[in-house]
C-alpha cells in the first residue's frame, strides 16, 4: 500500500466510528455583547454620518432609528432584496431619511448574525440636511507612507467552469470562447488570480457511477477544465458541490436550471471516498505545489433550505447533517497531504458561523479557511467571531459577495454598484483575505440564459464582454499601486459615502481613487442632495513638473448602458461594432 492510500485508510478507519454519529441539536453558550460607547450623530446633505467606539469581539451592529427619544425604534435597512440588516460599523451613513426630519438613533453589538442581539446605546438625535454639501477636501502627501493595500478582489466568482467548452449562447454569441476570454480579461486587467465556481461534481462531468455496486471515477472532464484554468494563469476553489446522482439520497433535490442536486448523500462512507480520490487525483496531476495553493471548500449555502416552488435551496439535510458533512470532507482531504487547504461553510447571510466554529473546535476538525457570502451591504468584521474560538491563523474568505443576489435587477447594470465595490473592498482590508464579486460573466445559467443585453446580470461583463461600471471599478482599484500614501478627506460624507485610496508606484506615479456612494439602494438613480463638490490637493511634490490626467465612471462616463438603449433585444453586428468601440474608460488630461 502506497504512503497517500495509507493515509486514506487512517481516515477511513476513524470515519466508520463516527459515521452517523452527529447530533441533530449543537448547544453554544451565547455571547450578549455590550453597546457601542460614545455615539454620534452628524448630520449632512441627505445623510447623517454615525460614529460610535467599536465593541470587541463585534461581527456587526444594528443600527435602529425614530422619530421620538422614546421610540419606537426600527432597525434601518438598504431597501436591497434579501437585506442584512447588520452593518459593519463603526461609521455608517444614513441615506434613506427624509431630509429635514428629525430622528433619533441607537445601535447595538453582535457577536454573530445567529446570536443574541445585545443592549441599545442611548440614542442620539440629528437631522439629514435639505441643503446642498459644502465642498469636500482631499490631501494627499506624495511622499509620507501609509501601509499596503490588499487585493482581495483577486478572488472572483463565475458560473460553473464547464462553460468553457459550451457552443451556441444567446444573442449569437458563442458561450465558451466567451468565457475564456472573459477569464482572460479578469486576469490581465483585474489581476486576478482565483475563481471560484458552483458544481464540479455535478453529473455533467461524469465523475461517479456504480457499476455492479463498485464505485467508479472519472475526472476527465475535471482535468479539461482545470487545464484550461491554469492555461488563462487562474487557479481553481474547488467548491465540492452537488451531489452526483448515482450517490445522492435523494436525486430529485435540484436547484436551478441545471438542475443540480442538494441533498445528502446516501452513503457518507463513499462521499469520503469521492472526495479523497479527487483530491489525490488532483495532486497527481497538478503537482503538491500547484495544488497547495488552491482551496477545497465543501458545499455552497447549506444553510438556504428554500423559497417556494421556484427556488428549492442548496441543501436538504439539517445543519448538523452539512457540519458532519464538513468533517468527513476536510480530513478526508487533509488525509491526502495536510498542505492541501480545506475550509466552509461558505453560508449565505454570513449564517451558521460561530455554531460552525464551535463544531470544528469542539470534534478538533481541520479549518484552513472560513468562508461565507453576502450581498447589498458591506461584509461583517468576520476576523473576530474565529479570534474568540481560537482559530487566530485561519484565512477569512467572502466566496461570494455583491451589490444585489437578485437576478434581473436593475442595480446590477447601473452606476450604483461601481462605488458600493469599492466601499466593500476598502472596508475588508485588514479584516479579510479574499473578498470574491460574484461574478465575471453575464454568462450564467442558473436561471436560465440571458434574455436580452442588459437584463440585470450578475456579471462585471456582459454577454460579449463588454465592460460594466463594476468592472471599471475593480479596474482602476487594480491599476493602484500597493504602496499606500497618507490622506486626509475631510467635509460632508468623508469616510462614509465618499472615500479614498492613494497610491504611489516604484516609477514615481501617483494614482488617487475617490469615490461617492451609499448602500441605500432606493437611490439607484442617484439623489442630486448626495452629490458632492471635491477639491483635491496633493503635497509634498518638491516643485516636480507633473503630468495629470482625470479617468471618470458614471451614469454618462465610462458606462456601455449609455450606448445601448434597445433594452428588449439583442444587438445587430453593427450594434456590436459600436458598442465594443465605445466600450472603454473615460480619460482625459
Amino acid at each position: 500500500m502506497d504512503a497517500t492510500a495509507n493515509n486514506y485508510a487512517r481516515a477511513h478507519a476513524d470515519e466508520e466510528k463516527r459515521i452517523g454519529q452527529h447530533s441533530e441539536a449543537l448547544s453554544r453558550p451565547a455571547v450578549v455583547l455590550p453597546p457601542p460607547g460614545d455615539l454620534t450623530a452628524e448630520p449632512g446633505a441627505a445623510q447623517v454620518t454615525l460614529r460610535w467606539q467599536p465593541v470587541a469581539g463585534a461581527m456587526g451592529y444594528f443600527i435602529q432609528r425614530s422619530e421620538s427619544p422614546n421610540g419606537p425604534f426600527e432597525r434601518i435597512g438598504h431597501g436591497g432584496v434579501g437585506d442584512i440588516l447588520v452593518v459593519l460599523g463603526p461609521l455608517y451613513a444614513d441615506t434613506t431619511g427624509v431630509p429635514g426630519t428629525r430622528y433619533w438613533y441607537t445601535v447595538a453589538s453582535i457577536f454573530d448574525v445567529n446570536s443574541p442581539v445585545g443592549e441599545l446605546s442611548a440614542p442620539v438625535a440629528a437631522s439629514p440636511a435639505v441643503e446642498k454639501a459644502q465642498p469636500l477636501t482631499l490631501r494627499v502627501q506624495a511622499v509620507t507612507a501609509a501601509g499596503q493595500l490588499n487585493p482581495v478582489w483577486h478572488m472572483l466568482g463565475s458560473e460553473r467552469l464547464s462553460q468553457l467548452f459550451y457552443g451556441a449562447g444567446p444573442g449569437g454569441s458563442r458561450i465558451g470562447p466567451e468565457f475564456q476570454e472573459a477569464l482572460s480579461l479578469a486576469r490581465t486587467e483585474l489581476g486576478t488570480r482565483y475563481i471560484r465556481a458552483h458544481a464540479i461534481l455535478d453529473d455533467e462531468q461524469d465523475v461517479y457511477q456504480e457499476v455492479n455496486g463498485e464505485a467508479h471515477y472519472d475526472f476527465t472532464a475535471i482535468d479539461h477544465i482545470y487545464d484550461c484554468l491554469l492555461n488563462v494563469g487562474l487557479r481553481p476553489i474547488v467548491e465540492l458541490s452537488f451531489m452526483p446522482r448515482e450517490l445522492a439520497s435523494n436525486p430529485e433535490a435540484t436547484v436551478f436550471w441545471y438542475r443540480a442536486i442538494t441533498s445528502p448523500p446516501r452513503n457518507w462512507e463513499r462521499w469520503g471516498e469521492l472526495n479523497y480520490h479527487l483530491a489525490a487525483h488532483l495532486v497527481e496531476r497538478y503537482g503538491i505545489e500547484e495544488v497547495s495553493q488552491w482551496g477545497f471548500e465543501v458545499w455552497n449555502e447549506p444553510n438556504i433550505a428554500g423559497f417556494g416552488s421556484d427556488f428549492s435551496g442548496f441543501w436538504t439535510g439539517t445543519q448538523a447533517d452539512y457540519f458532519w458533512l464538513y468533517d468527513l470532507t476536510a480530513r478526508v482531504i487533509k488525509s491526502v497531504d495536510e498542505r492541501l487547504l480545506v475550509g466552509g461553510p461558505a453560508t449565505a447571510a454570513v449564517g451558521w458561523i460561530a455554531d460552525f466554529l464551535d463544531y470544528v473546535r469542539r470534534e478538533g476538525v481541520p479549518l484552513d479557511f472560513l468562508s461565507t457570502h453576502s450581498y447589498n451591504n458591506l461584509p461583517l468584521d468576520l476576523k473576530q467571531t474565529p479570534k474568540h474560538y481560537g482559530f487566530e491563523g485561519v484565512k477569512i474568505w467572502w466566496t461570494e459577495w455583491g451589490v444585489s443576489p437578485s437576478l434581473f435587477h436593475p442595480v446590477n447594470d447601473s452606476a450604483f454598484g461601481a462605488p458600493f465595490i469599492l466601499h466593500g473592498m476598502k472596508s475588508v482590508q485588514g479584516r479579510a483575505d479574499a473578498l470574491a464579486y460574484w461574478v465575471i460573466s453575464d454568462h450564467f445559467e442558473e436561471l436560465g440564459r440571458a434574455p436580452r443585453l442588459l437584463h440585470g446580470g450578475f456579471g462585471l461583463l456582459t454577454i460579449g464582454n463588454l465592460r460594466k461600471l463594476r468592472y471599471w471599478a475593480l479596474a482602476l482599484a487594480e491599476g493602484l499601486g500597493t504602496d499606500l500614501l497618507q490622506l486626509e478627506l475631510q467635509g460632508d460624507g468623508a469616510g462614509s459615502i465618499v472615500d479614498a485610496w492613494a497610491s504611489r508606484k516604484p516609477n514615481g506615479s501617483i494614482d488617487i481613487l475617490v469615490w461617492n456612494g451609499t448602500l441605500d439602494q432606493a437611490k439607484i438613480q442617484g439623489d442630486p442632495l448626495l452629490d458632492r463638490h471635491l477639491e483635491v490637493r496633493v503635497e509634498q511634490l518638491a516643485g516636480r513638473t507633473n503630468r495629470c490626467s482625470l479617468a471618470r465612471i458614471d451614469s454618462v462616463h465610462s458606462n456601455i448602458a449609455a450606448h445601448w438603449h434597445a433594452q428588449d433585444d439583442w444587438p445587430t453586428a453593427e450594434q456590436w461594432a459600436k458598442l465594443h468601440a465605445a466600450d472603454a474608460l473615460d480619460e482625459q488630461p
